[in-house]
């Protein structure tokens, strides 16, 4: 931070300083730090300031301190920006740097009559006259003068009715911006030939004022010039005047302990994902996403390389497990379309969706490679793969995962509609097929299995139809209601969260395809500004859907968990999250409740993390999760996955 001396005229410099951007010439300056650094170099006083206290004022975005001391008050204007963390006036008073106020306005000194400018070696100019802060009167010569000058001329054309707003006083920068364009003004009349129509009078009225306030105007012009550069840096340089780039790079470290009976502690690994996301609007209202991912998770086809593959809680395919992290994609290491392989941190097109309104309530989109939170809120603030819950099961309600609903590779193609019914309910609706792009299934590799196992075609393969109804009936509280069915081609779930999700319908062969209809709700309650109560709550119900065997069975899974904003820090968040991973309740006709040999128990997950904002762009969240009866098989030891995550953005 840096802090510049000012000597003032009393407490009304305050109120310079929060309207000293005049609203004529320079309104266009995008960047306030500009404007405060701009005036604190310019004019400005190196006074002593031993044996003062401090007193702290806010003003819009930005902090401001008065040294008072035994003879003297002097102001420091600090370009300490509040948006930056830095710290708040309630915060400075609770850590006890907070001084007295300000000394009576009478007791001001200046100590020097000529002006110096700001050295290469930080030296701080000096200011030369206090009448150069004080506002300008409407009993003033220049007042008068400039306000003839505006009427004559039409200067100033930004005020509805035309004129100079009145009797008003106003800042020396606020005039001077005025004078600024009458000078423009009259200099445009010289250069188009009319002269005649500027008065010999009002020239020597404009060249007095423009002496009288040269340094203003100096000042002024400082600024324009300064944003004039910036904005020829930002067109020369920008990327596209359609898209935005932002980006999100995750590096974490991965251990764990427990697993299968007889299996060895995994090694700990160093995994990586790198999202970049291309943001596109052509019309301002619509949006193009265009994701693309890299990443160096491994599993296949049947979870080798995989931790959950290590501990022995995958299924005989994938690497589907209880033991997943947020930011783990679903399919690691292999295409589920067509089961071909990916290398290790391939480059792969995972998101591209397009949305755009249709009227007032009614938003459309359509994609090639979609993801369900894409159009549905999660509402649980756990999610968020990068900054929230370290472990795949708090992320979102399972109902969202259903079908690939969230696979992190691009999945489904699909289409839908957003209708905002009011501010405090709306409805989203969604078709999604896995393989669209594909034309014809590929030959079977296993009975009923075919080298394309989610089939093929928009209308013939593995598709979805899902849709949530969100309510917010108060600024605290939000509510989400889902509903999917689902058709497979073969029997899974598709979730990613249980190593079940493979051989869904137990007992029955995977070639078997299955419907599934899914029912889902999620809370959030907000009951204090910086804590959150949430949970989720789902049923899936899976039967058989080839006519072939008499199967049906039933998952349910819960959550609960409390949400910390602002934990000791601003900026830094932490959960506390329990519940039940996906457990099959029920099972009737040719389906079992466990495969053979599974000494089946209800599964339990904990949870506990901590995000350390580091800064805007940067933030490190250690957290670790235990898994009681992992795989709702008893025989299995408790399970504890620790995450250490680092989070990249830009």
């Amino acid at each position: 931070m840096r802090k510049y001396l000012l000597a003032s005229g009393g407490a009304s410099f305050l109120c310079l300083i929060a309207r000293l951007l005049p609203v004529h010439a320079i309104q266009a300056i995008p960047n306030i730090d500009v404007a405060y650094d701009t005036l604190a170099l310019n004019y400005a006083e190196q006074l002593d300031i031993s044996n003062s206290s401090i007193a702290y004022y806010e003003i819009g975005n930005y902090n401001y301190s008065v040294i008072s001391g035994e003879s003297q008050a002097k102001f420091i204007i600090s370009t300490e920006n509040k948006q930056q963390d830095s710290p708040t006036l309630n915060q400075r008073q609770e850590r006890g740097d907070l001084g007295l106020t300000a000394a009576p306005s009478s007791s001001l000194q200046t100590t020097s009559k000529s002006p110096n400018r700001v050295s290469a070696s930080g030296t701080i100019a000096q200011v030369t006259s206090v009448s150069q802060l004080s506002d300008v009167q409407p009993t003033d010569w220049a007042f008068a003068a400039l306000q003839s000058l505006v009427e004559r001329y039409g200067c100033i054309a930004g005020y509805p009715n035309g004129t100079y707003r009145g009797d008003r006083a106003m800042t020396r920068y606020e005039f001077a911006a005025g004078l600024n364009a009458c000078l423009n003004r009259v200099n445009e009349l010289i250069a188009t030939a009319t002269a005649d129509l500027v008065k010999k009078e009002d020239l020597a009225t404009l060249q007095k004022l423009q002496e009288e306030f040269a340094a203003e105007l100096a000042t002024l012009r400082g600024r324009v010039d300064v944003v004039e550069a910036r904005t020829a840096e930002l067109e020369a340089n920008q990327f596209s005047t359609t898209t935005k780039l932002s980006g999100e790079v995750i590096i974490a470290g991965i251990g764990a302990t427990g697993g299968a009976p007889g299996r060895n502690d995994p090694n700990i690994i160093l995994t990586n994902r790198v999202r970049l996301t291309l943001n596109t609007s052509f019309t301002g209202k619509d949006l193009l996403i265009t994701g693309l991912q890299a990443h160096n998770f491994l599993g296949g086809s049947d979870g080798r390389g995989s931790l959950q593959e290590s501990l022995g809680l995958a299924p005989s395919g994938f690497s589907a497990s209880n033991a997943r992290v947020s930011f783990e994609p679903q399919f690691p290491g292999i295409d589920p379309k067509t089961l071909s392989d990916i290398g290790s941190n391939d480059v792969q097109l995972y998101k591209l969706v397009y949305i755009f309104p249709v009227a007032k309530k009614l938003t459309l989109f359509a994609g090639t490679a979609a993801e369900v939170p894409d159009a549905f809120p999660a509402i649980t603030p756990f999610y968020g793969e990068g900054q929230e819950a370290v472990s795949r099961f708090a992320g979102v309600n399972p109902v969202i995962r259903v079908s690939g609903g969230t696979s992190g590779s691009g999945l489904p193609s699909a289409a839908g509609f957003i209708f905002n019914i009011s501010k405090q309910l709306d409805l989203r609706a969604l078709y999604a097929s896995a393989n669209a792009n594909i034309p014809s299934s590929a030959a079977d590799i296993q009975p009923g299995v075919s080298g394309t196992p989610l089939g093929a075609g928009v209308f013939g393969g593995s598709t979805i139809v899902a849709t949530q109804l969100t309510l917010r009936p108060s600024s605290s509280l939000e509510i989400g209601l889902n509903y999917a069915n689902s058709y497979h081609e073969i029997n899974i779930l598709g979730t990613g969260l249980t190593s079940s999700d493979f051989g869904a319908l137990a007992g029955v062969p995977l070639g078997i395809p299955v419907k599934l209809n899914s029912f889902g709700g999620t809370l959030t309650w907000r009951f204090s500004p910086k804590v959150a109560l949430s949970g989720y709550g789902a049923a899936i119900f899976v039967d058989d859907s080839s006519g072939r065997v008499d199967a049906s069975t039933t998952f349910t899974s819960w959550m609960v968990g409390l949400h910390f904003n602002d934990l000791f820090k601003p900026g830094n968040n932490a959960g506390i999250i329990f519940g039940q991973p996906l457990y099959r309740t029920s099972a009737d006709g040719d389906a079992r409740l466990a495969e053979a040999g599974v000494d089946r128990a209800v599964p339990y997950h904990l949870e506990a993390y901590y995000r350390f904002k580091v800064n805007d762009n940067i933030s490190i969240t250690p957290g670790a999760f235990v898994l009681f009866n992992p795989e709702s098989d008893s025989r299995n030891d408790t399970t504890t996955v620790g995450v250490l995550r680092t989070t990249f953005t830009f």
